[in-house]
């Protein structure tokens, strides 16, 4: 009888232990088949993983410490349907890695692989990191809303939401000896959403990003190796019944920038910056379809042992997407760009990202077929 009590209150504790813990396995694959007009000269036919929605599958778990206090974390690894390759430098959890401990009324402190604050605050408010991806980016996603890079070494603070706002802060430390403010990055930003409205504003910083594998920056995670990155926007979006409209503005300045992961040297470069100004409009035709449009201008500076050169982007895109259940979707998409000004520079020619390679002039057209599936 003894025993027999020991064992029920053993399975007791150990449902008890169960039930206020949690794992759930979660992921998205994104697959669509796309068409370059222009890449080097050429038309180019292919199927791209991961264009409009980065592939992944994950792990997230909480434990409840009582007294409001929990203990999480998250896995997320990222990779290509295309070849099955993992993603993001070919890390495991590339996408995501981070423990830490949420407590409902102060927020949540998280160490690991982490997105910045524009990522997390700016993006969603813009085509590209809210709906459109890649083919959406503003020109070599220079500002990071639609996450090119990650920050390694994190130490991320999110506060608890007050009447709708929320403030953020990452610090993203350089792991060196010596060189403590060699390859760190550090971000903060503040959000607002009620009644339709959606605010943001987030700034970014990051030394000598992508000079080693070790820092906030690895080598072979970031847009840009510059001595300097300072990106810093502000966007807002508003819904009005089936109708959403966004606006953004974001300005990234690079100081001695030697090369992008999009198109390679940027040869004797002292200053780089970029402005960019998105407007979209989406529409929700159905509970089961929308439709979004959107245009992007960028104006850039750049600084070279040659001269100056102001090139200048105008990008326009369409997307239609239609739920075929809650987590599987169709959907058409296109973007044109046309660029002035960068004659004699890297600059000089178009290049969406996301099309095979840039163009052999200054225009590029990219239309996508795709589907997406969550589980």
């Amino acid at each position: 009888m003894k025993k027999t009590a020991i064992a029920v209150a053993s399975m007791l504790i150990s449902t008890g232990v169960f039930a206020q813990s949690s794992v759930t396995l979660y992921g998205l694959i994104d697959e669509g088949f796309g068409f370059t007009n222009n890449a080097g000269g050429k038309k180019a036919y292919q199927t791209q993983s991961g264009w409009d929605a980065g592939d992944r599958w994950g792990l997230k778990g909480s434990e409840d410490l009582g007294g409001g206090l929990s203990a999480i974390f998250t896995l997320e690894n990222g990779f290509s349907l295309d070849s099955g390759a993992l993603g993001q430098g070919g890390r495991i959890f590339g996408r995501q890695a981070f423990v830490g401990m949420k407590s409902d009324s102060l927020g949540t402190v998280t160490f690991g692989r982490q997105y910045d604050t524009i990522v997390d605050y700016l993006g969603p408010l813009t085509a590209n990191g809210g709906y459109g991806g890649w083919p959406f980016a503003h020109p070599y996603d220079n500002d990071n809303t639609d996450n090119t890079f990650r920050a390694n070494n994190a130490v991320k603070y999110s506060s608890p939401k007050f009447g709708g706002a929320q403030i953020e802060g990452l610090y993203g430390f350089s792991n060196q000896a010596g060189g403590f403010a060699t390859n760190r990055l550090y971000s903060t930003g503040v959000s607002y959403s009620g009644g339709g409205l959606s605010l943001a504003a987030a700034y970014l910083q990051a030394n000598a990003g992508g000079a080693n594998a070790s820092g906030a920056l690895a080598t072979n995670d970031t847009n840009f190796v510059a001595q300097r990155q300072q990106t810093w926007g502000v966007a807002a979006t508003y819904v009005l019944g089936s109708a959403t409209a966004g606006l953004n503005y974001t300005h990234t300045s690079l100081l001695n920038p030697t090369s992008s992961a999009y198109i390679g040297s940027l040869g004797t470069t002292s200053s780089l910056k970029f402005d960019n100004v998105e407007v979209f409009g989406k529409y929700q035709f159905t509970p089961a379809f929308f439709g979004l449009v959107m245009y992007n201008f960028t104006e850039g500076n750049l600084d070279t042992s040659t001269g100056k050169s102001k090139p200048k982007w105008n990008q326009v895109g369409l997307l239609g997407d239609y739920y075929l259940s809650k987590r599987t979707d169709v959907y058409v998409q296109g973007t044109y760009q046309h660029v002035t000004g960068g004659e004699g520079t890297v600059f000089a020619n178009a290049y969406i990202t996301g099309s095979a390679a840039p163009s052999s002039n200054n225009s590029q057209l990219l239309l996508r077929i795709g589907m997406k599936h969550a589980f």
